[in-house]
């Protein structure tokens, strides 16, 4: 284990704000024209490089259908760049970082363009100094992982004899369900060894995420408190204000409890409920989550632990919007969720009888990502007439905003002996004068740099589907039909009654 590995990124001032420089390398995209790469992945690189956070030598190597020339490939970064780069765009910057750029053109299954994508890096190897290490981001449909990876394997383009290192990043979802995630972990394994695959979730990338640990072991305050003794329940929401787009393609037939809740917000869930790491070691951090996700349990009547809908058209911010069934390729008779909520509980001395209710969908409200610990009421037999005040609670704002809330009660000023709620706010931008650096920017450089903590191993991965896979095949044994709701609400009645059935209700983010 390298000494980088081995730092804790929450006592290191300078790994806060990325000061970290990748050594020799070349970054190879596989589908790069999609969106991912045109709004997030090529303007993260840049970033980087206009941080100084990549040497002089780094090069990345486009791998596509589109009939380009290099010079075609750079124009397209660069609009990319200008477009949606965080930093501002440099001339000279730019212009450094050009003239590392290839592309390459072929199909995933072109033995040919993949000839052609060895000669390109052993020229990168031979001109710009790389030395041979080589990083292959799969920002691909799932489908095609197989496909590419073999190839890779074929033309001796994922192993290296020599000190160099080989390494493959793939974009999430991991498989669909246990057995094809299984299958999936398979075929990866079979040609990078464990530890040089790099399984993408931009959630774990993102400052208040990690930040989530900090406030959980750096501060004395928090940690008596964070269990069953004084926690009542924790929500976990991600909510989005947009429809599917034009992703029907690939969120029919996936839903949102496959799209978000078995990657995004289980990974959430396990930072949230995991006990203290020997260190920030990549194997402390995925074996204390691990254990989170084992004990995960589930109700025992499933039919009182979820909910499920379809958002409707209608309004929303002062705009007619489409339905569900407006979109386009989406068919009259798709059971597909664009709103889900699930019931766990977590079966550890820590959150014995704490049940974690964790909700995402689309059309809702307004965007927001949060994780809130609800503490238990209070007695109150000082203020007995002010039953309506809430119960105390810690809020994490993952996005936007990136922050923290606490809610407590506080007396009205007054002769009376009212109380009401409060919050006690920390924000990001108010307290720091450093930028948070985009999610994409902190993955990608971790994955130059070889240090795996944020990446969920293959053993969460599959974790993580063991908890979904009961929920969905319950859905499709009953053939449950998703319920309606309107655009910018908060999803469907069945939505509140999840936990109104638990004398609970959900926060208003």
């Amino acid at each position: 284990m390298s000494n980088s590995q081995e730092k804790n990124p929450l006592r290191d001032p300078r790994d806060r704000r990325l000061s970290r420089v990748a050594g020799p390398s070349a970054l190879v995209f596989f589908g790069v024209t999609g969106d991912l790469a045109r709004k997030k992945l090529l303007p993260a690189v840049y970033d980087l490089v206009n941080r100084g956070l990549l040497p002089p030598s780094f090069s990345m190597v486009g791998f596509g259908r589109r009939d380009w020339s290099d010079d075609d490939f750079r124009q397209q970064v660069r609009e990319s760049v200008e477009a949606h780069s965080r930093t501002t765009f440099r001339e000279d910057v730019w212009n450094q970082f050009a003239t590392g750029i290839r592309f390459v053109q072929g199909a995933f299954d072109d033995d040919q363009a993949y000839e052609n994508l060895k000669a390109t890096l052993a020229e990168l190897e031979e001109t710009r100094g790389t030395q041979g290490n080589h990083a292959f981001y799969l920002s691909i449909p799932p489908k095609a992982f197989e496909k590419v990876l073999k190839q890779l394997s074929a033309h001796g383009l994922a192993s290296r004899e020599d000190k160099s290192w080989r390494r493959v990043v793939i974009e999430k979802p991991f498989g669909h369900n246990l057995e094809s995630a299984r299958e999936l972990n398979s075929i990866v394994e079979e040609v990078f060894p464990a530890d040089s695959v790099f399984r993408i979730d931009h959630y774990l990338g993102k400052e208040t995420v990690q930040n989530l640990l900090a406030l959980r072991f750096a501060n004395q305050m928090f940690e008596p408190v964070w269990n069953a003794n004084h926690i009542d329940h924790v929500q976990i929401t991600m909510a989005e204000p947009f429809g599917i787009g034009s992703r029907a393609g690939y969120y029919d037939g996936v839903g949102a409890a496959r799209d978000v809740i078995q990657n995004h917000l289980l990974q959430l869930l396990a930072l949230t409920a995991m006990e203290e790491p020997i260190s920030f070691n990549a194997s402390h951090m995925r074996a204390e989550k691990e254990k989170v996700l084992e004990a995960v349990v589930l109700p025992e009547d499933l039919s009182q632990s979820f909910a499920v809908g379809q958002y409707t058209s209608g309004y929303q911010g002062g705009e007619e919007v489409n339905g569900f069934f407006d979109e386009k390729d989406i068919p009259a008779d798709s059971r597909t969720e664009t709103f889900a909520a699930i019931k766990v509980g977590i079966n550890t001395r820590r959150w014995s009888g704490v049940p974690f209710y964790l909700r995402t969908g689309k059309r809702l409200g307004r965007r927001v990502t949060e994780i809130a610990l609800v503490f238990k009421k209070s007695p109150n037999l000082l203020f007995d007439n002010n039953e309506d005040s809430g119960q105390n609670a810690i809020v994490i704002r993952v996005q936007p905003n990136e922050g923290m809330t606490i809610r407590f009660a506080s007396k009205v000023p007054g002769t009376q002996n009212e109380i009401r709620n409060v919050n006690m706010d920390f924000g990001y931008t108010h307290s720091f004068t450093e930028e948070s650096p985009e999610a994409y920017e902190r993955l990608i450089l971790d994955v130059l740099l070889g240090e795996p903590p944020l990446f969920p191993r293959h053993e969460e991965v599959e974790l993580s589907w063991k908890i979904l896979d009961p929920f969905e095949e319950y859905w499709e044994q009953h053939q449950i039909k998703p319920e309606p709701y309107e655009p910018g609400s908060w999803g469907p009645e069945s939505s509140y009654d999840l936990l109104a059935r638990d004398g609970r209700e959900w926060r208003r983010p």
